[in-house]
């Protein structure tokens, strides 16, 4: 039972959580970074977090590195090709919610794509990343919160400098939030591999075939993607949990119920045996209580050595008491001993 009380917590307290980052309440995580690659891109994340902040009534800054077309529930659209990262922060701060009057707006700066963008090296990443979410010529304090895409397979073009850590690690230690995309098709294949003690299968680039690019994908279970969690709490401590979010064509884009569930709640990962419920007690060919009466004449057993401790004087601990019966054989030398 406490295996089970246990998941419940898990599942309510994780829960709450992913729903709270995605809904960038209370700015819990003020730089997410989303991992995705060509086997599974980070669209359909970005479209969640776009539906979320139109229904709080968030602004939102979409800077565009690979987009071409403003996606739907956008307020700002920047086209970041080919303009130097001075110019690109200034339009961004150009474009901030102003509240001179009421309570300040939350924002929400989504990049599409910021592997051009490391790919300058001019820029200091910490300290550019921290100019586009709080601007020195602000005009008003907002709340404001980044989600940036780092495509991890494409392989970067600036030359690195020896004892400077890799633009990757450098994003993975500013992020409060990690968010790692994963196909649910490979997912499964993968968690049938294990479940049979065969090694798990690797898709595109990881087959290091030639002309292989993207994996193959079973259509029948390619609606929804998986999400990998990383949260980093304001006490250090991290939190790891894997989700599955739908397909948009599956909930209304107005809908306020949580849509996000945990990966193992999904019925195609799931074990068959996973759905048997646990018994209280384990089966035994013999009974293990005691009924009422066998319990009454339990506490009615007077112990010899109960007596033995109720002694009053000094040396009276240690004395006990026997009752002789018919057979036993009274020795008058062992009586005084």
């Amino acid at each position: 039972m406490s295996s089970r009380n246990n998941l419940s917590h898990r599942r309510t307290h994780n829960l709450l959580l992913i729903s709270k980052l995605l809904s960038l309440r209370d700015t819990a995580s003020p730089l997410t970074l989303i991992l995705d690659s060509l086997e599974q891109p980070a669209k359909p994340l970005l479209k969640e977090y776009i539906r979320r902040g139109q229904l709080s009534k968030t602004h939102i800054t979409f800077i565009s590195f690979e987009s071409l077309k403003k996606p739907n529930g956008v307020d700002s659209f920047i086209f970041a090709r080919r303009k130097k990262p001075v110019d690109l922060a200034k339009e961004v701060a150009a474009v901030a919610p102003s509240s001179s009057s009421g309570p300040a707006r939350r924002r929400l700066i989504i990049v599409d794509a910021v592997n051009p963008l490391l790919s300058k090296s001019e820029i200091h990443l910490p300290s550019y990343l921290g100019s586009l979410i709080a601007p020195s010529n602000a005009a008003a304090p907002t709340q404001t919160s980044m989600v940036v895409t780092y495509h991890h397979d494409v392989v970067g073009i600036k030359n690195r400098q020896p004892y400077v850590p890799s633009d990757l690690t450098l994003l993975s230690y500013l992020g409060t939030t990690i968010l790692t995309i994963h196909s649910l098709s490979h997912i499964l294949a993968q968690k049938d591999a294990r479940d049979r003690s065969l090694a798990a299968p690797v898709f595109g680039l990881e087959e290091e075939q030639e002309g292989v690019l993207v994996g193959r994908h079973d259509q029948e279970h390619s609606g929804g993607i998986v999400i990998e969690m990383e949260h980093r709490r304001k006490s250090g401590r991290g939190v790891v949990e894997w989700y599955f979010l739908p397909p948009a064509s599956s909930y209304q884009p107005q809908e306020l119920r949580e849509v996000v569930t945990l990966l193992e709640d999904h019925p195609l990962y799931q074990r068959p045996e996973d759905d048997v419920p646990l018994e209280e007690e384990p089966g035994s060919t013999f009974e293990l209580k005691l009924t009422e009466r066998q319990r009454r004449d339990r506490e009615g057993v007077v112990l010899p050595y109960f007596d033995a401790q109720k002694g009053d004087g000094p040396g009276e601990g240690g004395r006990i008491l026997y009752d002789m019966g018919e057979e036993d054989d009274f020795d008058e030398e062992e009586d005084e001993i």
